[in-house]
């Protein structure tokens, strides 16, 4: 009976292993990899502490994870500029504010349709 049940909590705690992952508020998403350690508050200042044998304590000033997962695009393999790049690439324009690929489709690709 004490096997069936060390058996049964050693399943159990396997299927309750997952990843942990970040939604910012601008849509994009962050997966932590396995003993990763992120801060995303920016509300507030994070310090780690550390301490030496001599009871001197040094802190740290953390800042908030920017990472982010790439998430491929319909325009990755086109050449920046050409006709099928910059028809692919018009409905992500500013979609992560001004980048160089809207400089580019700015240049080679608007014809002032507007």
């Amino acid at each position: 009976m004490k096997h069936t049940f060390a058996l049964f909590f050693t399943i159990f705690s396997l299927t309750a292993v997952g990843q942990t992952v970040i939604y910012y508020e601008d849509g994009s998403v962050y997966t932590v990899k396995p003993n990763e350690r992120v801060y995303v508050e920016t509300a507030s200042t994070l310090y780690t502490k550390t301490g030496y044998t001599n009871g001197n304590e040094f802190f740290i000033h953390r800042k908030p994870n920017e990472k982010i997962d790439y998430e491929a695009q319909p325009y990755d393999d086109e050449e920046p500029g050409s006709t099928k790049w910059c028809e692919e690439y018009g409905p992500y324009l500013y979609s992560n504010g001004y980048t160089w690929d809207d400089q580019i489709y700015l240049r080679a690709c608007d014809r002032g349709d507007d």
